[in-house]
């Protein structure tokens, strides 16, 4: 095995090899014992533009290289990253404040994203259809894009841009990553460093990290054809403005505030269960994570008690110690922000069953109950170790709140009536639904993705790639000469 450590990256921004940025240095803190990561460049506008110069001419030669080619390329990359996957599920854990267990489901996430990622090149390419003429030929054919911009957040920081980066090389693109500069060496390093190991040639992969002035200026960029985001609502607001302005194709990954749908005939363990993992599960940093359990009025007392006992038995912490089953907030920024929604979800009537408080960036697990859909805790997208309790009493009703929401990613409901769930689940408005499971699922070969605040529908996964990555056209040819 081999080893990795971002030691190249430090301070330095990739775009035709490892360079010094113009927009000088940051340091990155470790969330969990606030020491230092290293040091991450900034890059400015004039980097972006000197990369999207050269990833252009870059990408006209990888458009002409044979599917063998990049299918291997492809293949190496996650090779590669099986090499190092230790290392990297570290430094993970280091930047992010991810458990293990969730830095390791990470790297293998993103090791099936590659590996997804290859078999594409061997999908249909085009249609032959008909034409007036029977001497002509007619190809609706698939082309590259061009240059994709992508805009990783930092909660998930190597999935999150991987599931855009490997597909976008993989159909003859060329990709301009923005990582953010709290995650900088694990949602963006490791990507330079796997695909320099799998032979990907120069130019065709640039790593910048940046603040919002970095991004806007990839979403400007002459040369960014097409712009993959994934991020808070807000943000992507932003983006979505900038882009349709320009004209660009733009995916929009955003928030969620998913509705865990508890019926009275449900098997009560499982759903505990899964509404523990759903709100909790890398302390609720994730945009899949459940934001409300709506809980039959019959059944919520003990779910409810249930939940508080787990969160009780929950030990926070550094995530490198051991014993730790719930780690850090990435900022006290955040942490506060998740306190601000609690006192006001107290405010508005809500109970405090378990938490409720934090030190620093570790925000106590916490469970509120009696909260009804005008609370803080109901409307908002927490990001945060919070699960707010719900109760209704017909099913038309949980219907109705699941579906009081702005936001459209994924919802759960639990019950023992298979055709009822499948029913309910017809009516909710999500791009993904799980019957007796969680609402945190996302696999390489699904169409990912959500409606309303929550995006532009289901566009990261298998050959769903193909419809974001590569444009038609329409190709004309005489095949009979007098």
């Amino acid at each position: 095995m081999t080893h990795w450590e971002p030691g190249a990256a430090d301070g330095r921004i990739y775009s035709g090899g490892w360079r010094e940025p113009r927009g000088g240095t940051l340091a990155v803190i470790s969330p969990g014992d606030g020491s230092t990561v290293g040091m991450v460049g900034i890059a400015d506008a004039d980097d972006v533009e000197q990369a999207g110069r050269a990833a252009v001419a870059a990408q006209r030669e990888w458009a002409l290289a044979s599917y063998r080619t990049r299918a291997g390329v492809l293949r190496r990359a996650a090779d590669a990253l099986r090499e190092i996957r230790a290392d990297v599920e570290h430094v993970l854990i280091r930047e992010s404040g991810s458990l293990p267990t969730k830095a390791a489901h990470e790297v293998g996430k993103a090791i099936d994203e590659l590996v997804e990622a290859a078999s594409l090149v061997t999908m249909s390419q085009g249609e032959v259809l008909p034409v007036e003429d029977p001497s002509t030929l007619g190809i609706a054919r698939r082309i590259p894009v061009g240059v994709v911009g992508v805009i990783a957040p930092w909660n998930a920081p190597l999935m999150l841009a991987i599931r855009s980066v490997a597909p976008a090389i993989a159909l003859g693109n060329a990709v301009i990553v923005k990582p953010d500069v709290k995650t900088p060496f694990s949602g963006g390093a490791v990507m330079a460093e796997i695909f320099e190991r799998a032979g990907l040639p120069d130019g065709v992969l640039h790593i910048l990290p940046g603040g919002p002035e970095t991004g806007e200026a990839v979403v400007r960029s002459p040369h960014t054809d097409v712009i993959s985001f994934t991020g808070s609502s807000s943000a992507g607001r932003r983006v979505g403005e900038v882009a349709g302005g320009l004209l660009k194709r733009v995916i929009l990954e955003l928030g969620g505030n998913n509705a865990f749908i508890v019926m009275a005939d449900a098997d009560l363990d499982l759903a505990v269960a899964s509404g523990i993992g759903g709100s909790f599960r890398h302390q609720g940093q994730i945009c899949m994570a459940t934001g409300r359990h709506l809980v039959h009025e019959s059944i919520a007392d003990e779910y409810v008690e249930r939940l508080g006992a787990a969160a009780a038995a929950m030990r926070l912490g550094d995530p490198l110690a051991e014993g730790t089953t719930l780690g850090p907030l990435i900022t006290t920024a955040q942490a506060e922000r998740v306190q601000g929604i609690v006192d006001a979800a107290v405010d508005g009537g809500a109970r405090i069953v378990h938490g409720g408080t934090h030190d620093g960036v570790f925000y106590r697990p916490t469970v509120l109950d009696g909260v009804d859909a005008a609370n803080a805790a109901f409307r908002s997208e927490i990001f945060g170790p919070v699960a707010p309790v719900t109760r209704f009493s017909t099913a038309e009703e949980a219907l109705e709140l699941a579906n009081a929401s702005d936001y459209g990613l994924s919802a759960a409901i639990h019950t023992r009536d298979i055709a009822r769930g499948l029913g309910f689940a017809s009516r909710l408005r999500a791009g993904m639904v799980a019957i007796n499971g969680q609402t945190i699922y996302d696999a390489a070969h699904i169409p990912m993705g959500g409606i309303g605040a929550s995006g532009n529908g289901g566009r990261h996964g298998g050959h769903w790639n193909l419809d974001e990555f590569t444009y038609w056209q329409w190709v004309t040819v005489p095949t009979i000469s007098d």
